[in-house]
């Protein structure tokens, strides 16, 4: 093998793509190699039935609009279906509750729920922004270099400008439970648990697990957007992300699969595929999770003990499940009119509901009353099924990694909890359904490669975050290992398809980043 110069990027879902146009714009000889025969990763739309397609990744909502611009996703073929979607929280009884950023409708609220939504959302909205801020920089380090303590002092002016009260309730809440921050506002069950239900989307949390305010706050970092549902899908995202980096001079392969990374020990020097073939490269950024990254395509035995024991202990089993629906005709939400089929639907009618859907969870079993997020996008995207007929698209909390008695056994069973729940909301809608795809976390790892199946391939959580993400000394893009460096939602910022991660480690590679 030869030292070429040449940058090779290990996937090519949205990070890994939006890396590699960043890389190519600025004249760098850049390869993406997929082992899928198309890229996107859990963004790709996927035929799942005869003439139905979805996505894993359903709604955007956190996509940089930075990236967006500077890579000019419009000009590339990325559309919008719907924009700034509404939250349905349903409601068992049909007296559903409609949120948006500047009201509340329906849902049986009180006087004291409307008078504290304003300020709820303000703070939240606020806070939210200040995370958000954080997304376009690589995390300092917390050590007394002169440029580290400067952008740590950069972090806590911006809190500071928040003003004396906003930046005390952030530093309060940051850390605790959304649980009992949604009980000093609200009454209304519906409400608090459809806001709970955003604060442990795809973690492994209930609402009463600490960090779940900070959750829901990086959730919200990017809901200045609103939620879309994208034309063609997200696969539309990531399609448009690799015709600008092919418009940039990337080279994009498919089909092909990285069996290892070359390095002595101290620097890399390219890749061996799975059929035998060889390719050299002084830079290697890989947009697989951290533990594929180092503990398998490089291997423990090039990293210290210490460090290896941290990616080791990385957590990142998912919990969250993903269904598919092919729908013969569009159901009917009992007391919901259908002008609102075509908006964001939540079953999680009060923190109660969520906790009593966690619990199993914790012991190794799937919940038999599933929260759910769900959208009907063939309503706004005919492309998605054939004609007259719906795509129905639900995230499903909880299905733990590792099921007592094995997924196997226990995947039919979880599909019937399911949709007995879409039952008690949508009667009638079993008859309607022509086929269906359901992805508990080890499909979802054999399918896209996540360990353990997690959406964000790791945990999100404070002891994860920032420069801590996904270890420390390894948090700004950069690995222990000369020329190897991260992109994937396992490192800063977080999960989402955002493109931040991406961009940030293109800046790395380019020099914006010191070891």
């Amino acid at each position: 093998m030869t030292n070429t110069g040449a940058v090779l990027i290990i996937g090519g879902g949205h990070n890994g793509l939006a890396c590699a146009a960043y890389l190519a714009r600025a004249g760098r000889p850049v390869t993406v190699i997929e082992a899928a025969e198309r890229v996107g990763g859990m963004a790709a739309t996927r035929e799942f039935v005869t003439g139905y397609r979805a996505s894993c990744a359903h709604l955007l909502y956190l996509l940089d609009e930075s990236v967006a611009g500077d890579l000019s996703l419009a000009s590339h073929g990325l559309r919008l279906a719907a924009t700034e979607l509404q939250t349905v929280a349903l409601d068992p009884g049909g007296e559903h509750l409609l949120m948006a950023p500047d009201g509340l409708e329906g849902g049986g609220l009180g006087d004291r729920d409307r008078a504290a939504w304003p300020e709820y959302q303000r703070r939240m909205s606020k806070f939210a922004a200040y995370l958000g801020t954080l997304r376009s920089q690589a995390p300092p380090r917390i050590t007394n270099r002169r440029e580290d303590l400067l952008a740590l002092g950069a972090l806590a002016w911006r809190l500071r400008r928040m003003g004396r009260d906003d930046m005390r309730e952030f530093l309060r809440i940051a850390g605790i439970n959304i649980h009992d921050l949604l009980n000093e506002y609200f009454d209304s069950s519906l409400l608090k648990g459809a806001l709970g239900f955003d604060a442990v989307l795809g973690a492994f949390a209930g609402p009463r697990s600490n960090n779940t305010v900070f959750t829901a706050l990086h959730r919200r970092s990017g809901a200045g957007n609103g939620y879309s549902v994208v034309e063609g899908g997200m696969g539309a995202v990531t399609d448009a992300l690799a015709a600008a980096a092919t418009a940039a001079g990337a080279t994009i392969r498919t089909g092909v699969r990285v069996q290892r990374i070359e390095s002595d020990g101290l620097t890399v020097s390219g890749v061996e595929l799975d059929d035998g073939e060889r390719l050299a490269a002084s830079t290697i950024v890989s947009n697989a999770d951290p533990k594929t990254t180092m503990l398998k395509l490089l291997g423990a035995r090039h990293l210290e003990a210490e460090t290896a024991r941290r990616f080791h202990r990385l957590r990142t089993s998912g919990c969250t499940a993903k269904l598919h629906l092919a729908l013969d005709g569009l159901p009917e939400i009992s007391g919901l009119a259908a002008e609102h089929l075509d908006q964001r639907l939540l079953i999680a009618p009060g923190p109660g509901y969520l906790d009593r859907a966690f619990n199993p969870c914790k012991y190794g079993e799937f919940s038999r009353q599933p929260a759910m997020e769900i959208i009907l996008p063939s309503v706004v995207d005919p492309s998605l099924a054939p004609s007259g007929r719906h795509v129905l698209s639900a995230v499903v909390q909880y299905a733990p990694y590792r099921l007592e008695g094995g997924w196997e056994a226990g995947k039919p069973a979880f599909l019937e909890a399911i949709l007995d729940t879409l039952e008690g909301y949508a009667p009638g809608i079993r008859p309607l359904i022509v086929g269906s795809e359901l992805l508990t976390p080890p499909d979802i790892e054999n399918l896209f490669g996540a360990t353990g199946g997690h959406w964000h391939h790791a945990e999100l959580s404070l002891d994860q975050f920032l420069m801590l993400r996904p270890a420390p000394r390894a948090a700004q893009y950069r690995m222990p290992v000369d020329g190897l460096y991260l992109c994937s939602a396992g490192c800063h910022p977080g999960g989402g398809v955002m493109g931040s991660a991406g961009r940030n480690a293109a800046r790395a590679v380019l020099g914006g980043a010191k070891k």
